[in-house]
């Protein structure tokens, strides 16, 4: 998930809201703005429906400096009765990729991806303090990730977890293997953390719900990412979810229905986006026009996710007028790509997450593969990048033990 930075919506002349990201505010570094509508008013002369006067309509909003994410992020408490009793010496978890955003479901909307993960071992062990977690190895990050659990995003969920289950008896180490590349606009972070608390919650007999391990996946997103669920909430409940509110946190499950066929062409280029650029180049003004219709597609994409439609769902997921035409441009072909899917038989297609993957839609394996061979070698021809791609269905699980003993 990615966020607006400085989002204005013009919702007349002279009238809108707006509420801007700074890096600093009376020298204190800040990590985000967070805006509170703070009034609303009409006047009293009428209105027209085809045309705003002046000042007709005005929101007035204000804006809240955040000093630091976790400033953010709710206090952990303790969501069983009593420290639970160890059920495993050891357990294995895998937690699934993600696709978010969906394209319009830009920022509250997220979907689970079979096949694709990291995994998680975790172990009691005494050479850990008790109530602590330590990481003993990272695989398949090509030495980039940190063995300090302060510092990844597995380690930070795991001690989040322990905190959820008031464990204070025991110390765990935690072994991470990456399965996903890291920057992939795959969840990659998420999965991680999904995994991690799954393990850790596993080793007790799992007595916390997938949807109550999101506040510890959450806990390692605002650290790493910002405080967001539209990849790790997928990546621990599975299918499709969709976030309502942080504030309560209010997370909706979007049942796909079982049977109808779903699958994900997911084309990885040998590229990584850089996640400064791609921010950068989100739009500060958003037209009440391009409000309105990315409204209406966001809705349709959760229509379509209801109604099992997969050919609405491509079209709806390829219709953001907001984020991805700033963000195709960075990505070489990506907008090549992109029409090459639907020429090859695609329902539709966009950017996962902030990129540099590309996701299109279908309802069977074979058209699937049809359409991953074309989006490859569109990104050769016009963006001159190698492509890996991978053809999978939903992932309706979300993160489960594999592995315990």
């Amino acid at each position: 998930m990615e966020r607006l930075a400085g989002a204005k919506v013009m919702l007349a002349s002279g009238a809108s809201s707006q509420c801007q990201q700074k890096s600093s505010l009376n020298g204190v570094a800040l990590d985000r703005v967070r805006c509170r509508l703070s009034s609303f008013s009409l006047s009293p002369r009428p209105v027209s429906c085809r045309h705003f006067q002046q000042n007709s309509f005005r929101l007035q909003v204000t804006c809240e400096a955040v000093k630091k994410a976790a400033v953010l992020t709710p206090p952990l408490k303790q969501l069983t009765l009593s420290e639970p009793k160890l059920a495993h010496q050891f357990v294995k978890a895998f937690a699934p990729a993600t696709v978010a955003n969906l394209g319009p479901g830009f920022d509250f909307l997220g979907c689970a991806v079979d096949g694709l993960g990291d995994y998680v071992t975790a172990e009691v062990s005494n050479a850990v303090p008790a109530g602590q977690i330590q990481i003993s190895t990272i695989t398949g990050d090509n030495g980039r990730l940190s063995l300090v659990a302060g510092n990844n995003c597995a380690g930070i969920a795991g001690k989040a977890t322990l905190e959820l289950l008031g464990v204070q008896s025991v110390g765990i180490m935690l072994n991470l293997h990456k399965g996903l590349p890291l920057g992939s606009g795959l969840g990659s972070s998420a999965a991680s953390a999904a995994a991690a608390a799954a393990a850790v919650n596993g080793l007790f007999g799992s007595p916390l719900s997938k949807a109550q391990l999101v506040q510890a996946g959450l806990e390692s997103e605002a650290t790493v990412s910002g405080y967001h669920a539209d990849n790790v909430a997928p990546s621990l409940m599975g299918g499709f979810v969709l976030v309502r509110s942080y504030d309560p946190l209010h997370l909706i499950p979007l049942s796909f229905p079982g049977g109808k066929d779903l699958y994900f062409v997911l084309v990885i280029p040998d590229f990584e986006a850089p996640t400064k650029e791609m921010r950068a180049v989100l739009p500060t003004e958003i037209s009440m026009k391009k409000h309105i219709a990315n409204c209406s597609q966001a809705s349709a994409l959760v229509t379509a996710i209801l109604q099992g439609d997969a050919s609405l769902l491509g079209a709806a997921l390829s219709s953001d007028t907001i984020v991805e035409p700033q963000r195709a441009p960075l990505i070489p072909g990506m907008n090549a790509v992109i029409a090459a899917s639907k020429q090859a038989g695609a329902y539709g297609c966009t950017i996962s997450g902030a990129g540099p993957t590309a996701v299109a839609i279908t309802d069977t394996e074979e058209k699937g593969k049809a359409v991953a061979a074309a989006m490859v070698n569109a990104f050769n021809v016009h963006g001159n990048l190698k492509a890996e791609a991978h053809v999978n269905r939903l992932d309706r699980e979300g993160a489960r033990l594999i592995e315990s003993h």
